[in-house]
């Protein structure tokens, strides 16, 4: 089942005939397709240690170019300025073999991704984690500032997408409950100052080994926002005492840790009715992270 509505397929030998024609010094590599509960690209193996990343939702050519551009900046931006593994950016291929968009290549990371290997009970993988986020919040903003309409601004510009997620989500999670928590979310000020962060810290863009943080995906948003943003990793893949060392690590005061619960919440909401048939993972995700914020309430 199709995630998005209009979503582009791609198939491995597209993407055989794609690597050949555009990148020669590839031809011999063996592809092959990466099963993965992403929800952004399809992902193709090219040899042992290069990925393809190919779009799945329609688009102009030109936006997703500049794009495809702006995430290899910020990947490139971010390589050996944190000690854990971080893709580093390749090529941007062009359209062709029916495929209608750019791509991109980017080194591939070996390892599991944290909801496959649960480490959300390991202290240890949250202070890795931790210090994921400390190393990119010392980034220079280079005077840049938020400048998206995603996560990471003003909570309450997500309004008309959470009263979507509240109909959408009537007979599956208890929906009262739902409004009377953003209700109070929505409303917490923003003080600090943006950082630079990672952006999307869900368990599918984590790397773990044995309880430990080895590596991080999916590294193309990294952008100044509000510095709780990254806090979400607390809510959608730690157990209890893991997510307080987590907090005691960042020097968290009640404030940014109560709005990191809201961006996470903001996030898991539309996870757990968009993803509910499509793509199971992500939406039980989703749940999981309701139900901790509803046993542990941030305010």
């Amino acid at each position: 089942m199709q995630m998005h509505s209009g979503q582009l397929t791609v198939s491995t030998e597209a993407v055989r005939e794609l690597v050949s024609l555009q990148f020669p010094q590839w031809e011999a590599s063996p592809v092959s397709a990466v099963a993965s509960h992403g929800t952004v690209n399809a992902i193709f193996r090219v040899g042992h240690d290069l990925c393809a990343r190919f779009p799945l939702q329609r688009a102009d050519v030109e936006p997703t170019r500049r794009w495809l551009e702006s995430e290899a900046a910020a990947a490139r931006r971010l390589v050996g300025r944190t000690r854990f593994r971080t893709p580093e950016p390749i090529a941007i291929g062009e359209p062709g073999a029916g495929y209608p968009l750019p791509w991109s290549v980017q080194t591939w990371l070996p390892g599991t991704v944290a909801n496959e290997q649960d480490p959300s009970g390991s202290v240890a993988f949250a202070r890795d984690l931790a210090q994921f986020v400390r190393e990119v919040r010392v980034m220079d903003t280079e005077g840049r500032t938020f400048d998206g309409t995603n996560r990471g601004g003003d909570l309450r510009s997500h309004d008309a997408w959470m009263a979507e997620c509240f109909e959408r989500s009537e007979g599956m999670l208890d929906v009262p409950w739902l409004r009377r928590t953003w209700r109070e979310l929505r409303k917490l000020p923003r003080t600090a100052v943006d950082v630079m962060t990672h952006g999307d810290l869900t368990p599918g863009n984590l790397l773990v080994a044995d309880g430990r943080l080895t590596g991080v995906l999916d590294v193309g948003g990294l952008a100044p926002a509000d510095p709780a943003l990254d806090l979400v990793a607390a809510w959608h893949g730690m157990a209890t005492d893991p997510r307080q060392e987590f907090r005691v690590m960042l020097a968290c005061d009640d404030l940014e840790w109560a709005r990191g619960a809201a961006w996470a919440f903001q996030q898991a909401l539309g996870a757990a009715w968009y993803y509910a048939d499509s793509n199971p993972t992500m939406s039980e995700m989703g749940r999981r992270t309701l139900a901790h914020i509803a046993a542990n309430p941030p305010l």
